[in-house]
């Protein structure tokens, strides 16, 4: 599946989804939000994806919610407010369901709600040109969703610094990786055959079992995940 702002394929046991307003940071706007639980729901669904990349057109990864064009679309903007505050965003696989397993390649600036995707993974990988930033509280707003998921998953301190120095920290891919929200970094043009072997690694194996597994790992966060976004969502 091809459109203007999300391209969706298969390679091998290997699907990918793929984000694409590379002009516009690949932020997401009214069409892409409504297009992702699609997307998700055509990947898992598709009989022949065994496991899942994430990653973004151009030089940049992910720069969340493209309030411009959204503030031109009332309804859409709306029905965002509605999503956070109920604290399903309905973005990511993991809000949505998802049963594969999920690799995410972050090909640049992963900023905002980009965020999400990290956070949501069950397996981050990072090109060297990869930086992590939260500029909510620089513009009024309460960084809550995207940072409490990375927060459960990775060392509290460094993500709270993050979320709360706003624009004025930015968090690269090496100090990342240190940091345990990736798992590997590579140079740009090796990010993307990087996450396709790695993704081909996960499919070999039994697919129930991978499943279960993957169930089994997010139960052990899942309850208290779920407890802390919906407060967060009252915000």
């Amino acid at each position: 599946m091809q459109n203007e702002v999300l391209l969706v394929e298969r390679r091998g046991p290997v699907g990918w989804l793929v984000f694409n307003r590379p002009e516009r940071g690949n932020a997401m706007n009214a069409a892409m939000m409504a297009e992702l639980p699609r997307a998700w729901a055509r990947l898992e669904g598709d009989g022949e994806v065994a496991a899942i990349v994430v990653t973004g057109a151009g030089s940049v990864f992910q720069t969340g919610l493209d309030v411009a064009q959204l503030a031109a679309e009332p309804a859409a903007l709306r029905e965002m407010s509605r999503r956070t505050k109920r604290a399903e965003p309905g973005l990511t696989g993991w809000h949505l369901g998802v049963t594969k397993p999920i690799i995410t390649a972050v090909n640049g600036v992963c900023a905002g709600g980009g965020l999400h995707f990290v956070a949501d993974s069950d397996i981050v990988i990072a090109s060297s040109t990869a930086a992590f930033l939260d500029s909510h509280v620089s513009v009024g707003q309460v960084s809550a969703l995207e940072t409490i998921g990375l927060a459960r998953r990775a060392a509290f301190g460094p993500v709270a610094r993050m979320a709360l120095a706003g624009r004025h920290e930015r968090v690269g891919a090496e100090r990342a990786r240190r940091l345990g929200w990736v798992g590997e970094v590579f140079e740009p043009e090796d990010l993307r055959p990087a996450a396709q072997r790695l993704a081909e690694l996960v499919a070999a194996n039994d697919r129930r079992a991978l499943a279960a597994t993957k169930r089994a790992l997010w139960q052990s966060l899942e309850s208290g995940l779920r407890d802390a976004r919906g407060a967060a969502g009252e915000q």
